[in-house]
């Protein structure tokens, strides 16, 4: 039987049937520990260190689990350890969870809006044009046609060389002059939906009259919060990742892109299928992206069932090579299974998980992990701070 420590929610048997070894020495990785497996060894994954040992064939990470389970707890942790080690990290953050590690590392969370804007465009050509393929029928909400992927190419070409650091504007300027037609033609709709960047519900967020906004250091937090319950989340999300890859994958440095509450950009099929050709990338930018999710039956609800959609956001969630994979209710365990293909045990198992428990996936391998914060993770992980000072004045 397993240890008291973990209240017998699993036999060795079970642990067997997991393919969780009743040893289980973990990874063999150096570094700070992350926490414990199940018979009390220290556990440490880096998946950067793990693709260089040939535990992983990529170092893409989702990190998954109910309200309280320890998903944002196990996310502040890795990216501490991999800061210490002068790694970089970008996190997309919509809700404002992660303002605490920020301060930990004397950084000030930057808000899309407020403090400045930032463009989106990489310096390759064709990722480029892609990017605004994929804002464009994300802003519009359909699919691009092909006339309208001709007036993309066509009006790319006319930009100035070198290309202008406000490319939506200048996009909008040399198509301006289509919206006094009454006339609806796919140069107007595009200048319909650049209208929106420019002067409209986006605006301010990836043009402005000042100077973009360069991010430099290790650690970088753009607040999406402003944006978060809006209809527009999945474009400004998209344009921050494209911003934020950016950033991380700078030459010769190892970076994580982390995006909270995934689904609302999984949600969205132009965002997607953009994120998909990115994911492939992250071997050779440097780039791990960690997505976090909470709540499955919001990636259940992603395109109908068979739909290119909903494959499409289960393939990409299945490249993920490293899962921690926290305790979810029966109905939630249900759709995770689905979505990563998961045996019937560890979907069973995933709802028995003790809370701090993760079952881990990494490659073909197995643990069963407690997450164990140190006195100095205490300092950023505590994400009811703000709960208890309020109750403490009342």
């Amino acid at each position: 039987m397993v240890s008291r420590s973990w209240t017998h929610w699993a036999t060795s048997r079970d642990l067997a049937s997991l393919m969780v070894p009743a040893h289980d020495a973990g990874t063999g990785l150096r570094g700070r520990s992350l926490g414990e497996t199940q018979r009390g060894g220290s556990f440490v994954l880096d998946p950067f260190d793990a693709y260089a040992t040939g535990l992983l064939s990529n170092p893409n990470v989702i990190v998954a689990g109910s309200i309280g389970a320890g998903k944002s707890t196990v996310v502040k942790m890795m990216l501490d350890r991999a800061l210490e080690r002068g790694r970089r990290a970008v996190i997309l953050d919509p809700k404002g969870e992660y303002a605490q590690l920020a301060r930990s590392y004397g950084v000030n969370v930057v808000a899309l809006g407020r403090d400045g804007w930032c463009s989106p465009f990489p310096s390759n050509d064709r990722e480029s044009r892609d990017l605004l393929r994929a804002l464009v029928a994300s802003a519009q909400g359909t699919a691009l046609k092909s006339d309208q992927h001709y007036v993309i190419d066509e009006v790319w070409q006319q930009l100035d060389t070198p290309r202008p650091l406000r490319v939506l504007r200048a996009l909008f300027e040399l198509l301006h002059s289509h919206l006094e037609s009454s006339t609806t033609s796919p140069e107007r709709n595009l200048a319909l939906t650049l209208y929106r960047f420019i002067h409209g519900d986006l605006a301010g967020l990836f043009d402005g009259e000042d100077e973009p906004m360069v991010f430099v250091g290790q650690l970088i937090v753009l607040d999406l919060s402003a944006q978060w319950s809006s209809n527009s989340f999945p474009v400004a999300a998209l344009s921050a990742i494209a911003a934020a890859q950016q950033v991380v994958a700078v030459e010769d440095e190892l970076g994580y892109l982390v995006l909270d509450e995934a689904w609302s950009v999984l949600t969205d099929p132009h965002a997607l299928r953009w994120l998909q050709g990115s994911w492939k990338l992250a071997r050779a930018k440097g780039i791990s992206h960690v997505l976090v999710l909470h709540r499955w039956s919001d990636v259940a609800a992603v395109g109908d069932a068979g739909s290119v959609h909903r494959e499409r956001a289960q393939g990409l969630l299945r490249e993920c090579e490293t899962a921690w994979l926290f305790r979810q209710p029966p109905d939630e365990a249900r759709e995770m299974a689905v979505a990563l293909g998961l045996h019937r045990r560890e979907e069973r198992y995933l709802s028995a998980l003790p809370k701090g428990a993760a079952l881990v996936r990494y490659g073909p391998h197995r643990s069963v992990v407690r997450v164990c914060p140190d006195q100095r993770d205490r300092a950023f992980i505590d994400t009811d701070h703000a709960m208890r000072i309020a109750s403490a004045d009342e």
